[in-house]
């Protein structure tokens, strides 16, 4: 494949605009200035610089994000930048969105993607990927209300109907700390579910998605590649 055609599949402009990153000398591979936009490459494992950072070719892209309180999850924010504001431009240029949600005052591990059919699997209830959220109560837990949510609780949805909804784990951290395991993304889940039993969320924050852990150097509004979605499915 073209160098510059390369550039252009990451995100990296126009076809001119990659050909002129090209000619500039703004390109590297293996260390090297490649200043020919025509010349021919495996993009399979290919590494190049542009512009000194580093970027791996990626049919398509998968980035976990270490999402700090005060962004959206959504392209078009209401009230708060949105979380792609934290992503370098050739992602964002490249349609990376949000896999699910996680509210504005969340924290956490957020995944990344321009893969639709990804983004399908990974939020659909029938395949059950596990989500581990750590919510700290207002008020002190008790192994009651704990195991009450294993159980299963009603949460009132609109039109005066409920639904009843089961924690796959829910343990005490600490006295105020509920690790809470869900394989739903209902709007306001953790949050209505602790309500529930008669407590308060008062912070939330997503340490798990699937087999991914937050890394815990990953500072806030830091991210990085993942490697492959079999890294989320645990293959």
């Amino acid at each position: 494949m073209r160098l510059s055609q390369i550039l252009f599949t990451q995100g990296f402009g126009t076809r001119r605009l990659c050909a002129g990153l090209v000619q500039h000398g703004e390109v590297r591979i293996g260390g090297q200035v490649v200043d020919d936009p025509e010349a021919d490459f495996d993009p399979e494992g290919l590494v190049f610089e542009v512009g000194g950072q580093s970027w791996p070719y990626a049919e398509k892209a998968l980035i976990l994000l270490h999402k700090p309180a005060g962004f959206e999850c959504s392209q078009k924010p209401k009230h708060h930048p949105s979380v792609l504001s934290l992503l370098p431009a050739p992602l964002r240029e490249r349609g990376v969105q949000p896999i699910g949600r996680l509210d504005e005052d969340t924290t956490g591990l957020l995944l990344l993607t321009d893969d639709g059919s990804l983004i399908h699997k990974l939020t659909s209830p029938k395949h059950h990927v596990p989500k581990v959220y750590e919510a700290r109560c207002k008020h002190a837990l008790t192994e009651e209300a704990v195991a009450q949510l294993r159980h299963g609780v009603d949460l009132h949805e609109p039109g005066g109907r409920s639904e009843h909804v089961v924690a796959e784990g829910a343990e005490m951290a600490d006295e105020h700390l509920l690790r809470l395991t869900l394989v739903e993304g209902k709007y306001h889940q953790v949050k209505r579910m602790v309500a529930a039993i008669g407590n308060r969320v008062e912070g939330l924050h997503r340490s798990r998605f699937g087999a991914l852990a937050l890394p815990a150097d990953l500072a806030p509004g830091q991210w990085q590649w993942v490697p492959s979605p079999r890294a989320v499915w645990g293959d």
